[in-house]
């Protein structure tokens, strides 16, 4: 069996990983635009920070550890046609035109960075995040700059600011929307982790989009609403658009946002399944198709996509989208919806919030937390964020299990959970958020019975 995999990123390579686990003697090139392989995308902004060292310890394989193992790496190569009949793949090597056949056909062409149309984004110290390039490159200009603008306050824009401001620069980050991290929290939550940024040193202007970046040839300042910004250093940290072009070629059914898949990660096209950033997975909540740009998904794909391949039943569940972030000592993390995306799915929902610690009040080093829980109407949860300086991951995973399993803010509340002075209260914060979801419940529920 021939398979070939268009892009190097965590769908594609897990993709191969995972193939060749289950068939030795299948033949796996994987084709990626990119200078480097195996490397963690998440982890630039840390070291941007000093958290990690340096960009070469977040590198995990080489193009030959994959070659002893059979699977043929080709970086720097660019894959420039897709014949879904002839079931061909032509790529471009060092200048040389190619064509290399596959039985199996995997896209893993992931997303490409938004780059709004406005004026002077071409100008020398402007620069998008994407790749591990782009983080060496971002890193070697600020080391020669005063002044940072950072466009775009999601989780990669928070992270890059934070990592600009422990380089030494002066950081503002601007927001088009009234909130940061609108994907993941509600305004309130979100104000926390302002908040803090902003105690840290870092500017925050929300409300007001990118007009133009002004400069001769090199950056000078930055245009939002109204008001002009110097900077010497622009990180335009917009989002991110999947790459459709070669599954659209290939004659791929797209859907609203990216390639349309099955359960089992195949297209509509025989022989081409398609994982990652490039597809569109069902949200678990709302039923509704919806984008899932996160590392952890592409690895779950992959290993549904790759078991499928040689044979092996699997399929892909729907999203919750869990995510969780660390900036400085600052950890957020959430799943499911927010209230504000549940509204606008049309849900109506109730919310429990709870500030409280995360050890024994009297232990020392015991830090606050912010727990907000969302449920429907029926007490079902669907969704939860956390703030915190510390143990929001695994939280964030227990809530996960949680709207995976269909519980109730009930059910939570009389859940057991462990209990030691030094990790822990004596009632966990998600329980006492359960609890106060319970309450409003009920005074919603007495209402509506009035």
């Amino acid at each position: 069996m021939r398979v070939v995999i268009v892009g190097g990123g965590a769908g594609g390579l897990s993709t191969a990983s995972n193939i060749r686990k289950y068939d030795k003697d299948a033949e796996i090139t994987v084709i990626t635009r990119d200078k480097h392989v195996a490397y963690s995308p998440c982890a630039i902004p840390y070291v941007m920070c000093g958290e990690v060292e340096c960009f070469d310890d977040i590198v995990m394989h080489q193009p030959e550890d994959y070659r002893e193992r059979n699977i043929d790496i080709l970086t720097e190569t660019e894959v420039e046609e897709v014949d879904s009949h002839e079931k061909t793949v032509t790529y471009v090597k060092d200048g040389k035109r190619q064509e290399i056949p596959y039985d199996v056909l995997v896209l893993a062409t992931g997303g490409s960075p938004f780059i709004p149309p406005v004026e002077g984004v071409d100008l020398e110290g402007v620069f998008t995040i994407r790749t591990l390039t782009d983080g060496e490159r971002i890193s070697e200009w600020a080391s020669k700059s005063k002044k940072a603008v950072v466009v775009g306050a999601g989780l990669i824009g928070l992270e890059i600011a934070y990592g600009l401001l422990k380089m030494g620069l002066e950081v503002t980050v601007t927001e088009m929307l009234p909130q940061i991290v609108p994907r993941s929290l509600d305004p309130d939550m979100a104000a926390i982790v302002q908040e803090y940024l902003e105690e840290k040193g870092i500017r925050v202007v929300l409300g007001k989009a990118l007009e133009r970046i002004t400069g001769d040839e090199r950056v000078e300042a930055v245009a939002v609403g109204d008001e002009c910004i110097e900077a010497d250093l622009v990180v335009l940290a917009t989002g991110v658009r999947p790459e459709t072009k070669l599954a659209r070629m290939a004659g791929c059914e797209l859907g609203q946002w990216a390639v349309k898949v099955n359960e089992r990660m195949q297209t509509s096209v025989p022989d081409i399944y398609a994982v990652g950033d490039c597809v569109e997975v069902y949200d678990a909540v709302t039923g509704f198709r919806t984008q899932s740009p996160l590392g952890s998904t592409a690895v779950r794909q992959a290993r549904v996509a790759a078991r499928n391949i040689v044979g092996i039943d699997a399929t892909f569940r729907p999203v919750l989208n869990a995510m969780v972030s660390k900036i400085g000592e600052l950890e957020f993390g959430a799943v499911g919806l927010t209230e504000v995306m549940a509204l606008q799915s049309g849900i109506k929902v109730v919310s429990g919030k709870k500030r409280a610690l995360t050890k024994a009040r009297y232990y020392p080093g015991a830090e606050r937390i912010d727990v907000k829980m969302i449920c429907d109407l029926k007490g079902r949860i669907i969704g939860c964020q956390m703030v915190a300086k510390e143990r929001v991951a695994e939280r964030v995973d227990t809530m996960s299990l949680a709207i995976s399993q269909g519980l109730t803010c009930s059910d939570l509340a009389w859940t057991e959970f462990s209990y030691a002075p030094p990790v822990s209260m004596v009632i966990d914060p998600i329980i006492l958020a359960a609890e106060a979801a319970c309450e409003k419940l009920k005074r919603v529920n007495s209402k509506q019975d009035d």
